[in-house]
């Protein structure tokens, strides 16, 4: 039962319907034209009329469909943002960067989730560009982005964030992998490490690739054996993870030292390292949050996840201005954060 003060008239609610220009020049007694130019901010309106015609747009309700000028303009001032995984905390400042530039620039920002299932991530972007979206940034979970070629030839600006489009040339914005594995091997070196081990992410993802191969170039440089006992690459779920550590820190000859290849992976190791009371040295590939808080603290190879999704967004709207020219690799400089985990030296 509905209650309606006196003297009032109740309406049922249609959802779905919504008022249209013709409801608003009914309701303050105008032609269609006149209420179009009001809407549209155009000339040649009383200002009587246009008040009645604002007091009848207020009543309503109404909002304009933009519809229509998108077909004329041939933009729809939005954007696709794809993830990998909404739950990482290393996607919140790179998506809110994003956004940030896109609402500089006048522009919606569309995102969902991949899942790290390529097939999510196909049927994602073909549905963003249905949606006529003006341009997309992709950290991809898939590594054949063929599927994107007739999009792209058809004006969808593409970016590829974190990871390089797989069998396309296309505009990718990436952290040094390669270069922060290095650094954060090195440090563990100097400090005094031999045995060092290696657990990343699934072997064929672009950034576990690139940070492998910055571990074993190192310790080639100094002169240092790479058994194939110390290095783990698989899922980053706990289970996995925690199996790994345990076998590299319990084989005969244990390794003194770990190099974690992602936060996640990270997060694990600092959970096994802490049931056992020998130190061992622990870097990690990217921050996390209070890493700077445990005991000791963890030394951690640091990318600017905000600097990634502000540099794509900034290219792909450069990209939709026109500025037309062979796709572009950018690469973004890491830095070695020394918090103590990575500066224990070797266990006597």
């Amino acid at each position: 039962m509905t209650e309606t003060a006196p003297g009032t008239a109740t309406t049922p609610r249609r959802y779905g319907t919504r008022p249209t220009m013709k409801d608003v020049a009914a309701r303050a007694g105008v032609g269609l034209k006149t209420v179009s130019r009001v809407v549209n901010g155009e000339p040649g309106v009383t200002p009587d009329t246009e008040r009645r015609v604002r007091e009848a747009i207020t009543a309503l309700g109404f909002r304009r469909n933009d519809s229509a000028r998108i077909l004329r303009k041939g933009r729809t001032a939005s954007i696709g943002l794809v993830l990998e995984d909404l739950a990482d905390p290393f996607y919140g400042p790179l998506s809110r960067a994003v956004e940030e530039v896109a609402r500089a620039h006048g522009a919606l920002l569309i995102n969902g989730s991949s899942a790290e299932d390529p097939e999510r991530e196909q049927e994602l972007v073909l549905a963003l560009c249905a949606r006529r979206v003006d341009g997309l940034v992709v950290i991809p979970a898939g590594r054949d982005h063929r599927y994107l070629g007739p999009e792209i030839a058809a004006g969808v600006a593409t970016v590829f964030v974190d990871r390089p489009a797989g069998r396309i040339d296309a505009d990718a914005v990436l952290s040094d992998s390669f270069g922060g594995a290095r650094d954060g091997v090195a440090h563990l070196i100097a400090h005094g490490h031999r045995r060092i081990g290696f657990i990343g992410d699934q072997p064929g993802i672009h950034t576990a690739e690139e940070r492998l191969r910055g571990y074993r170039t190192v310790m080639a440089e100094a002169g240092l054996p790479v058994e194939d006992a110390w290095v783990s690459l698989g899922p980053t779920d706990p289970a996995r993870v925690r199996a790994a550590t345990a076998a590299m820190l319990d084989a005969p000859e244990p390794v003194t030292a770990l190099f974690a290849g992602n936060n996640r992976v990270t997060v694990t190791v600092v959970r096994v390292l802490n049931e056992r009371p020998a130190p061992v040295a622990l870097v990690g590939f990217d921050d996390f949050e209070l890493a700077d808080l445990l005991s000791p603290g963890i030394t951690v190879i640091a990318q600017d996840a905000a600097q990634l999704g502000r540099t794509a967004a900034e290219l792909l709207f450069r990209r939709l201005d026109g500025a037309g020219a062979e796709p572009r690799r950018v690469i973004l400089p890491t830095r070695l954060i020394a918090r103590g985990s990575g500066e224990l030296p070797p266990a006597a």
